[in-house]
């Protein structure tokens, strides 16, 4: 028997990740807030395992109905012990089918859900239209992706099938899968005279998980929809548009681009969303989510990639200063600068690299 938060489960043969309680813990208060603001929470759990997200979503989130589906029928039995509670109560049920079946079948029906969790393996680039057909406008979708090698540059091949795009890597490359999977459903909503809004984007070891709105109007725009330029000689990144893909050269020495994209060059996280979710976790005595999304709050809004602090000394030829000295030197100077989820060596901030090397190096002169 296992216990994460109110719920209490066994796992059988499902396959469950313990140290992954953050990112359900995530999708929960999301949920929740939801359910005080929309007064009803309708959950599909598209892909549930064990069934501990479904559990977690009535127990916490107080859901009034969980569909609990999972394609391997051998979890019956399993799913429906873990959820005796939901079922006896009339507010869940279990369901054995493929997911994409499943969806069709909730549109089909016009039977659409408040929340629709889509946690597989491999690339989640195949539920990215199809779970819309499940979806209220206005409701959101928890969408999983553990392809990180096709994001993150190393099989360009199969980024440019799963997401329309093509991936370089590079050392922000983390946030750039990120990127790519909300710009690959914001061209899909587009595509059907919608769009999609991110609440939050969160990178854990191998897994990227991302919450989005469905909104009834679309979103893509050439400024927040285009492509991300790296120069593998100084180190320095650059917004393209459409606009400007025949320049795109770098201004330290006329040094071409690489080019990513198009992906969502636009925010990554809903700051209005995240704070509510940070002043119930507080509530809640959910410490480690309070500290999770400060930062991301704090990174919300910022340049679409992060400078590694092995980076800037590497460049600069020279050792690196603590990360907080750093942000704490370029926020003097009148730059912002922060830190961020995705890599705990690294810093975001609207200065360019030479000036990070510049106030690095000027940071080791004072060292006694």
């Amino acid at each position: 028997m296992q216990e994460e938060g109110k719920a209490r489960f066994t796992i059988g043969k499902a396959f469950f990740r313990p140290e992954n309680r953050i990112v359900r813990d995530l999708g929960v208060l999301a949920a929740a807030i939801y359910r005080q603001e929309m007064g009803q929470l309708r959950i599909l759990d598209a892909m549930a395992g064990c069934g501990v997200r479904s559990l977690r979503y009535w127990l916490e989130s107080g859901a009034n109905w969980i569909l609990s589906n999972e394609g391997n029928p051998d979890r019956r039995s399993l799913l429906e012990a873990n959820l005796h509670a939901a079922i006896a109560s009339q507010q869940g049920k279990v369901t054995c089918e493929n997911a994409h079946r499943l969806f069709f079948r909730c549109f089909d029906r016009k039977d659409y859900y408040d929340l629709v969790d889509v946690d597989g393996f491999g690339s989640v680039a195949p539920y990215l239209s199809t779970s819309l057909w499940a979806t209220k406008i206005g409701g959101l979708i928890y969408l999983t992706s553990t392809d990180g090698r096709t994001g993150t540059g190393h099989l360009p091949q199969n980024s440019l099938a799963n997401y329309g795009a093509y991936a370089r890597s590079h050392p922000a490359a983390q946030e750039q899968a990120l990127r790519l999977i909300i710009g690959a459903m914001q061209q899909q909503t587009a595509s059907q005279g919608k769009g999609i809004q991110p609440i939050f984007s969160f990178y854990i070891g191998e897994t990227y998980r991302i919450m989005v709105r469905l909104l009834s109007q679309q979103q893509i725009a050439p400024e927040n929809y285009g492509f991300l330029g790296y120069c593998h000689a100084c180190g320095e990144y650059e917004t393209i548009s459409w606009r400007k893909l025949g320049q795109c050269i770098c201004s330290c020495d006329r040094t071409p681009l690489t080019l990513t994209g198009p992906m969502w060059l636009g925010v990554l996280h809903d700051r209005l969303t995240l704070k509510k979710m940070q002043n119930l976790a507080r509530e809640w005595d959910w410490n480690a989510c309070v500290e999770l999304l400060e930062i991301m709050i704090g990174e919300a809004d910022f340049p679409p990639y992060f400078y590694t602090l092995g980076e800037i000394g590497r460049r600069g030829k020279m050792d690196i200063p603590p990360r907080s000295r750093l942000i704490e030197a370029l926020k003097n100077r009148g730059d912002r600068a922060t830190i961020t989820h995705i890599n705990p060596e690294a810093i975001k901030t609207d200065a360019d690299m030479v000036t990070c090397i510049k106030v690095a190096r000027s940071l080791n002169s004072k060292l006694p």
